[in-house]
């Protein structure tokens, strides 16, 4: 079960970082075309460029229209998308100012509660994302430049929600029976400790 898990939540970090790096590459080149549409348009470019300056301003060369209604959906759900691996490898931040001292067993108290209450917040979350898409659906409600339907956006969350619930499930499960037996059956990566 850990391997099919596993292998979910790193699909849908690979997933989250293709999406990402197409939003970086997409706000790269908008911020490119808005400079250069800027100097083109000043009496700079257009001294230098002459009448080539208007030639490429006629091709549209510019910000990219709805660039941020593209990045805004595509954030949404890269954060989704990289909650599972998170999960399954136990590398949320963490501070463990006095749980370092406390004896192991109360450690697995603490991170089956953990693991518990974060399984039950990733259902709630997927829960609501389903009912909000819902509404969307309903409404039919589109973004204002692109005029793409919102809920496609709320749809590709609701899919990462829904997959880093089902692996935080599994997680909390799994920390259950470490404290139940007394020893670690999945190790942990370790956060980032402060």
């Amino acid at each position: 079960m850990y391997r099919l898990m596993n292998g979910l939540a790193r699909a849908m970090a690979l997933a989250g970082g293709a999406v990402l790096t197409a939003l970086i590459f997409l706000v790269c080149v908008s911020v490119l075309g808005r400079g250069m549409n800027t100097f083109l348009h000043s009496g700079l470019g257009e001294a230098l460029l002459g009448g080539f300056a208007q030639t490429l301003l006629d091709t549209g060369v510019g910000p990219i229209l709805g660039d941020f209604e593209v990045v805004e959906a595509g954030i949404a759900f890269a954060i989704f998308a990289f909650i599972p691996i998170c999960q399954i490898s136990a590398s949320h931040a963490t501070v463990d100012v006095f749980t370092g001292f406390l004896p192991p067993a109360v450690n697995r108290v603490i991170q089956a509660v953990v693991e518990l209450v974060f399984a039950l917040v990733l259902v709630l979350i997927a829960w609501r994302l389903y009912e909000g898409m819902l509404s969307k659906m309903s409404y039919n409600e589109t973004t204002f430049l692109l005029q793409f339907p919102i809920w496609w956006a709320y749809a590709a969350s609701l899919f990462a929600a829904v997959v880093g619930a089902v692996v935080g499930c599994y997680m909390a499960v799994v920390r259950i029976f470490e404290m139940i037996l007394g020893r670690a059956l999945i190790a942990t990566a370790g956060g980032a400790d402060h």
